[in-house]
C-alpha cells in the first residue's frame, strides 16, 4: 500500500527505471496478491519466496535472498518501505554494501521496545540516507535520535496517496453489507499473543456486535489464536 503510490509517480520520470523485490514475507493471497491486483502493482521483478517463520529466521533468510539480487542488480538507491522484517534486512543488506538507502514511513515510534516494528524501526532509521518522514513528530524522533537534518525529509503518508486514488471503489456502495457497520483489524501481537488481553478485545467486539454489525478480516495470526482460545463464532463474534 506504501509502493504503490511511489512506483506510480516514479514511472512517470524519464531515466528512472525500478526493479520491484517482493521479500515474500506476507505470501497468503489475502495478504499479498489481492494489494497487487487491487492497487495494480506490477509484477515483482524478483520474489524471495521468503514465507513465515521467526523474528530471525525471516530477516536472515531475506538478507541471504537479497544480497544477489543487490549485487546482481547494482541500484542507485533502494527504497525500503514502513517496518517490517524486509526493511530492517534490506537496509542492512545495503549498508553493509554501500548502497544508499532511502526509508519511506521514517521516524515513526512507539516507544515501546517490546514491538519488534519498533526494534526494526529504530535499526533502520540509523542505516538510512534519506528518512521520508510522515508526520512533523517523526521529524522531532530521528532529530532527538541524533539523525542530521539533512537525511530528514517531511514529505507525508503517501498512505494517503492510496486512499485518494480508492476513494470511488471506497464510496460505491457495498455488497452485501448493511448500511451502518464497525470495520475491525486486529493483529500486533502486544493485542493477540497475550491470550487474555485477546480475550477481553473479543468480549468487547462481541458485546459492541450485539448492537452494530461487525465486519472483521481476521489476520492468519490472528485466527491462530482465537482457535486457541477456542472462541467461535457461536460466543456471537
Amino acid at each position: 500500500m506504501k509502493v504503490a503510490p511511489l512506483m506510480r509517480a516514479l514511472a512517470t520520470r524519464q531515466g528512472v527505471r525500478q526493479t520491484l523485490v517482493h521479500s515474500g514475507q506476507h505470501y497468503d493471497q489475502k495478504m499479498s496478491d489481492v494489494f497487487f491486483r487491487e492497487l495494480e502493482i506490477p509484477e515483482p521483478d524478483f520474489n524471495l519466496a521468503v514465507g513465515s517463520g521467526t523474528h530471525a529466521e525471516q530477516t536472515g533468510q531475506i538478507m541471504l535472498r537479497f544480497e544477489p539480487v543487490v549485487v546482481g542488480q547494482k541500484p542507485d538507491w533502494v527504497l525500503v518501505y514502513g517496518d517490517v522484517d524486509s526493511t530492517i534486512a534490506a537496509a542492512l543488506v545495503c549498508a553493509k554494501l554501500q548502497i544508499p538507502v532511502a526509508h519511506v514511513e521514517a521516524g515513526l515510534r512507539s516507544f515501546d521496545r517490546s514491538m519488534p516494528e519498533e526494534i526494526n524501526r529504530l535499526v533502520t532509521d540509523q542505516l538510512a540516507d534519506l528518512l521520508f518522514t510522515p508526520s512533523e513528530d517523526g521529524d522531532r524522533n530521528l532529530l532527538h535520535e541524533g539523525l542530521p537534518r539533512g537525511r530528514i525529509h517531511f514529505v507525508g503518508n503517501v498512505m494517503i496517496d492510496t486512499l485518494v486514488r480508492l476513494l470511488h471503489a471506497a464510496a460505491a456502495p457495498p455488497t452485501g453489507l448493511p448500511e451502518h457497520y464497525a470495520l475491525v483489524t486486529l493483529h500486533r501481537p502486544s493485542n493477540v499473543d497475550d491470550l487474555r488481553a485477546l480475550r477481553s478485545l473479543l468480549d468487547a467486539l462481541s458485546g459492541i456486535g450485539h448492537t452494530l454489525p461487525i465486519i472483521f478480516p481476521v489476520h492468519p495470526r490472528t485466527r491462530q489464536k482465537i482457535a486457541a482460545l477456542g472462541f467461535c463464532h457461536s460466543d456471537n463474534l
